[in-house]
């Protein structure tokens, strides 16, 4: 089997291939790229491996004009730029310790071990320059199966990086047949050591939370996290079962992770996931409209079109209900409407607290209107 493609066929991936292969040393695209090529999805980042150390990697690229960044070289990864691309080319591997957060590798490695310390076989895949698939573990029929399974025994894999257990989730949601089912072993796996995830930083779980829940449709997948326990350790308090109603109901609206975090409900997950100031913000503005009475063009005219989006999709699936009828095109109207009123125009009749009720009330009058009354109509 054979890849092609403008990542692979393009002159900087084939110039760093060479340069490598020009120096005696393999040269293969590992991971993501290959992955989603053979599934026909997009392809971000290619990353390249290789069976020699970092510092000889730096040096054949500098020699050959190129710039070399030691991102991760502890880890045998350096960046190596080829014009306007970036590419990490990492050393084949072993682990010599884990943790269960870091790694502690040894380099000079077989393919086949660098293989074997990947953590779902269908990320176990690699390619020549020329587009020769290379399956060392057997991964190939899971990945076009859509089959997200461990490398090897699970929980082994698990316990070198708990994180391992939402990137399980994560991919089963991503490239995974949700009619298929999650993988019966690795999910027993991820239900036994579910505790470990408490090792992890939040920064890290909140991360592969983000990529879970902008998924297509991760329904699936997080069902099946919550029958492990595997949501409630991540998220105290979380329901997963109208996650799948506002997938169904958003339809033709772009996915949005931090819609989807909001209806799963429980605690404030600030410091659970290390939100940001404005995605906290979010959330805790969501969580506020979904029990209020404004329509969708009061919404978008008081809100970002977005989250005007969201809190209607939020209170639909809540109350198990349609979205009110054309309720884009009310969205639109308030999303450029502007009140026409100004306190100026009230003073210096009225000022203080008078003004601003007066304001309140006439800006109300505005809104029942569908945005329609002018300046005139709303003074007079």
């Amino acid at each position: 089997m054979k890849l092609t493609g403008t990542w692979l066929d393009c002159p900087e991936t084939q110039q760093l291939c060479a340069i490598l292969a020009d120096g005696g040393f393999a040269a293969l695209v590992v991971g993501g790229a290959v992955r989603n090529a053979l599934l026909g999805m997009p392809v971000a980042d290619v990353d390249i491996a290789t069976d020699t150390l970092p510092q000889t990697v730096s040096e054949l690229a500098q020699r050959a004009g190129l710039r070399v960044v030691p991102t991760g070289i502890e880890h045998g990864t350096v960046t190596v730029l080829v014009g306007a691309k970036s590419y990490e080319v990492t050393s084949f591997r072993r682990d010599l310790h884990t943790d269960g957060r870091r790694a502690v590798v040894g380099f000079g490695a077989s393919l086949a071990e660098d293989a074997a310390r990947r953590d779902f076989t269908m990320n176990a895949l690699y390619a020549r320059a020329d587009g020769t698939v290379i399956d060392p573990l057997g991964g190939l029929p899971d990945l076009m199966a859509r089959r997200v399974r461990f490398v090897g025994e699970p929980a082994a894999r698990i316990a070198e990086d708990y994180l391992r257990i939402l990137r399980f989730f994560r991919f089963h949601a991503t490239h995974g047949d949700p009619d298929q089912g999650v993988d019966a072993e690795g999910l027993a796996a991820c239900a036994a050591l579910v505790a470990g995830i408490d090792r992890l930083s939040r920064e890290r779980i909140g991360v592969e939370l983000r990529k879970l829940l902008a998924a297509s449709d991760p329904a699936p997948a997080v069902a099946a996290m919550a029958s492990a326990g595997v949501l409630a350790q991540v998220l105290p308090g979380a329901d997963a079962t109208g996650l799948a109603v506002l997938v169904h109901l958003e339809g033709e609206v772009p996915p949005d992770w931090l819609r989807r975090l909001v209806i799963l409900g429980g605690d404030d997950p600030t410091d659970a996931l290390r939100l940001s100031r404005g995605e906290s913000r979010d959330w805790a503005l969501l969580r506020d409209l979904i029990g209020g009475a404004e329509g969708p063009g009061e919404l978008a005219y008081r809100h970002r079109l977005a989250r005007a989006t969201d809190t209607l999709l939020l209170r639909a699936t809540l109350r198990e209900a349609d979205l009110p009828p054309y309720w884009q095109d009310a969205m639109a109207r308030g999303a450029m409407a502007r009140f026409p009123v100004a306190a100026a125009d009230l003073m210096p009749a009225l000022a203080g607290p008078a003004l601003g009720a007066r304001l309140a009330e006439l800006e109300k009058a505005w809104i029942e209107s569908d945005f329609t009354l002018t300046k005139d109509q709303l003074l007079n």
